[in-house]
């Protein structure tokens, strides 16, 4: 695959405006990172249906309660895993009974969600549109968009409660941010390094990305990244790797996962958010599989 350089600039120029909102959203406050993932996850579930109806014509007869459903029983999620700071503004608090002053997110997200998923199954029973295959597509929707993006989210919260975070007032922070970084440094030096020396396709299912891109990718990653965040980042350098290299590696298998879905659909892009990076999965793909995997991770090292 050579260099293109006309196409390098696109993606650049591209991802250059992307980071710069991004990371609005991720440091002005609570809200706007809350803010933030619930856009993403909206787009990729509608992105993720468009594929569906594609694969898997049936889809196309979901109703519509089912087919909305989905995007809110997703919202429902992320809220019931949202940081404990996060709460409704005052002034709305004001106007509910005593009992529920102080109410958060995540306490709406907990109390909802199971009455959304369950409206959502309902409505395709009475509108004689239930077939469990369609519930099995929404479902894994769930697991690969929602649940991805809620544990990816809910990363910002985990350290609020740590002695670190004494030292390191946004330290919440640093570990989001560090996987993003990761993940995109990743995809851009596998596509410069195989550009130039990749000869040996890593799958037909991406023929454009080769193994000595991909590893090479990885390693520049995690060895850059793990060095750069050592010196902010008061957590001992071998857990950097790990968080790193998880990152890097599930992030790889994301991509090469949503490509085949579009091969599967027949499209080149899931949509066309990003000039030269296509839509929402297209830029988040491996966000999905890096998120989660991150988020087990921390389990076991805090």
């Amino acid at each position: 695959m050579a260099f293109n350089f006309s196409v390098f600039k696109v993606r650049a120029l591209s991802a250059i405006v992307f980071v710069l909102i991004m990371l609005a959203g991720l440091l002005f406050n609570g809200w706007s990172y809350f803010t933030l993932f619930l856009l993403i996850q909206i787009g990729c579930l509608y992105e993720y249906q468009k594929l569906m109806r594609i694969i898997f014509p049936s889809y196309n007869q979901i109703s519509k309660m089912h087919q909305w459903g989905v995007f809110v029983v997703g919202i429902l999620m992320m809220t019931s895993l949202a940081p404990t700071d996060i709460v409704l503004p005052t002034s709305l608090l004001k106007t509910l009974p005593q009992a529920y002053q102080g109410i958060g997110l995540r306490w709406i997200g907990l109390k909802a969600m199971p009455v959304g998923l369950v409206l959502m199954m309902v409505a395709d029973v009475f509108a004689r549109k239930a077939e469990v295959k369609n519930i099995a597509i929404s479902f894994f929707g769930f697991i690969y968009i929602s649940i991805s993006l809620s544990l990816f989210y809910a990363m910002r919260g985990m350290f609020l409660n740590s002695a670190m975070s004494m030292f390191f007032p946004n330290i919440e922070l640093m570990v989001p941010i560090l996987v993003i970084v990761t993940v995109w440094v990743n995809d851009t030096m596998a596509y410069i390094v195989g550009s130039f020396i990749g000869r040996t396709p890593i799958s037909p299912i991406s023929p454009k990305k080769t193994w000595e891109g991909t590893i090479a990718g990885v390693i520049l990653s995690v060895v850059i990244l793990s060095t750069v965040a050592g010196q902010y980042i008061p957590i001992a350098t071998k857990y950097l790797y790990l968080i790193t290299f998880v990152a890097s590696v599930m992030g790889n298998l994301g991509d090469l996962f949503e490509s085949k879905l579009k091969r599967l659909a027949g499209v080149k892009d899931s949509g066309s958010m990003m000039p030269g990076h296509g839509g929402f999965l297209d830029r988040f793909d491996s966000i999905l599989f890096a998120g989660p995997f991150v988020w087990i991770l921390l389990q076991f090292i805090f």
